[in-house]
């Protein structure tokens, strides 16, 4: 028979509260257990001295007997100075999943999209640039534009009036 000191749900939903139990390891979670040794309640504040409750000593000695307390318990017993306080390490906790890394992808590609337009109209006219003689060309038709848009105006204030008037 493998025991281990582990923790057993209750409360209601979104209410947890757990029980720090001795128990066989083939019993469920919440099932049949050989002892209580203490409690924990997630819901106080960290700082708060019932947050975790345990029976130190009953404690010792089902580790002294073989229990194998699990890795949330092993926490709480290392919190209590029971024992010595353990390297972990976890290189994959701050790399990104599969979906996150695509976002990124797509993301970096779009931008690259956008650099690489922007670079094309950026330099489109400063390849395109015309000798001066062909610029002075395309502007003076430009200049001529607004002085016939001029009198289309005043034919059109002429015409205005004269509508107000049969009315």
């Amino acid at each position: 028979m493998a025991t281990v000191i582990r923790l057993a749900r209750g409360g209601s939903k979104k209410r947890p509260f757990y029980r720090i139990v001795v128990a066989d390891s083939r019993m469920a979670r919440d099932g049949r257990f050989i002892e209580k040794v203490g409690t924990y309640n997630p819901l106080l504040a960290k700082d708060n001295e019932q947050r975790v409750n345990m029976d130190v000593e009953r404690i010792q000695e089902w580790i002294g007997k073989g229990a194998q307390p699990t890795d949330r318990v092993n926490r709480f017993l290392e919190a209590a100075g029971l024992k010595e306080k353990t390297e972990r390490n976890n290189p994959n906790k701050a790399k990104p999943g599969k979906k996150a890394e695509e976002r990124v992808a797509e993301k970096a590609e779009k931008e690259e999209a956008k650099r690489a337009a922007a670079e094309e109209t950026a330099n489109a006219p400063a390849e395109e640039e015309a000798p001066a003689e062909e610029v002075a060309a395309e502007e003076a038709p430009a200049e001529e534009t607004p002085a016939e848009a001029a009198p289309a105006e005043e034919a059109a204030a002429e015409e205005a009036p004269a509508e107000e008037t049969t009315t």
